[in-house]
């Protein structure tokens, strides 16, 4: 579960502004520069999802869909716990989002309690996944209900399927999950979907579009990974044209690091992360070096030629 939540806009003038935001821990505060830097990714580079690690802090920025609200300038960030998974986070992302636009208002204090109330429900899905006591709970509060009604034979069918689906739904999650961490990222996808069905059958509808979700999640990371190896097929072309000496290139570098970092973010792979951001700063001062070398260059080509137009 996030350890916060924060609702934000990003103004084509001034900046980003945070609207609500909402910490188990107040120390847990997202840095300014933090905030500035998914500004910049979102606004100047386009990008829909955003990945930043600071200090061993993990931090991830999407854009919401707020086309009901005329709106197209709002994000949601999180700053995850340690040891959260992305993939998980990502797939509970519309969940939360569909919360946001129902309950949107200009009224800060309403829209913090919306931010907190997204996070229990987080915990509350997370803890049902966790303990399929807790589903077979609430497929019993829910026949009561329905007892109540007078909804006699729906009540038996969810009666019925509440004393075995969600021992089935916890097994094939727990499946599903060791197959993502052996990297059978499509055997995991369908081990996710599988488990969705489930969760639809017993009317656990967040679950089940959680599942969802996260299926369809996993199932592009083998995509993914051939991007990455095909960028990193395109870095090492542009860089071999740096042995001719073409410093220039330092800067041409740069477009194909961001887009592995990226992947790497989305593949949780840390160790490659740091490699790519520090190769990214070094590109980036090599290019600056270069620009001045470039410029000094110029001085000196336009001192000697002076120097050859002096008549001796």
């Amino acid at each position: 579960m996030p350890k916060a939540i924060i609702l934000f806009e990003i103004d084509k003038s001034f900046g980003p502004n945070i609207l609500a935001e909402y910490y188990l821990k107040e120390q847990d505060k997202i840095p300014t520069s933090t905030l500035k830097e998914f500004s910049d990714k979102h606004a100047k580079k386009n990008l829909i999802d955003v990945y930043i690690r600071n200090n061993d802090i993990r931090y991830y920025s999407s854009k919401i869909n707020a086309e009901s609200l005329k709106k197209d300038n709002l994000f949601l960030c999180f700053i995850l716990q340690e040891g959260e998974d992305l993939v998980s986070l990502k797939s509970i992302f519309q969940n939360v989002e569909d919360k946001i636009v129902q309950n949107f208002t200009t009224d800060k204090k309403k829209l913090t309690e919306t931010l907190k109330n997204a996070i229990n429900s987080i915990f509350s899905l997370i803890q049902k996944l966790q303990e399929p006591k807790i589903i077979k709970e609430t497929i019993n509060e829910r026949t009561k209900q329905m007892l109540d009604e007078g909804k006699l034979k729906k009540a038996r069918e969810l009666i019925d399927l509440g004393e075995e689906i969600p021992e089935k739904l916890a097994a094939e999650v727990k499946i599903a999950e060791q197959l993502l961490s052996e990297k059978e990222y499509r055997k995991a996808r369908k081990g996710f979907l599988k488990a969705a069905e489930l969760a639809t059958i017993i009317q656990e509808n967040e679950i089940a579009s959680f599942l969802k979700n996260k299926g369809e999640n996993v199932g592009t990371f083998p995509d993914l990974i051939k991007k990455r190896a095909d960028i990193s097929k395109e870095l090492g072309k542009r860089a071999s044209e740096l042995e001719n000496n073409q410093l220039y290139l330092y800067n041409y570098l740069i477009d194909p690091i961001d887009r592995l970092i990226n992947v790497s973010n989305t593949l949780e792979e840390t160790e490659l992360n740091d490699v790519l951001i520090k190769l990214k700063s070094n590109s980036q001062r090599a290019s600056r070096l270069a620009k001045e070398l470039h410029g000094l260059d110029n001085k000196i080509r336009e001192f000697i030629k002076k120097i050859q137009d002096i008549e001796f």
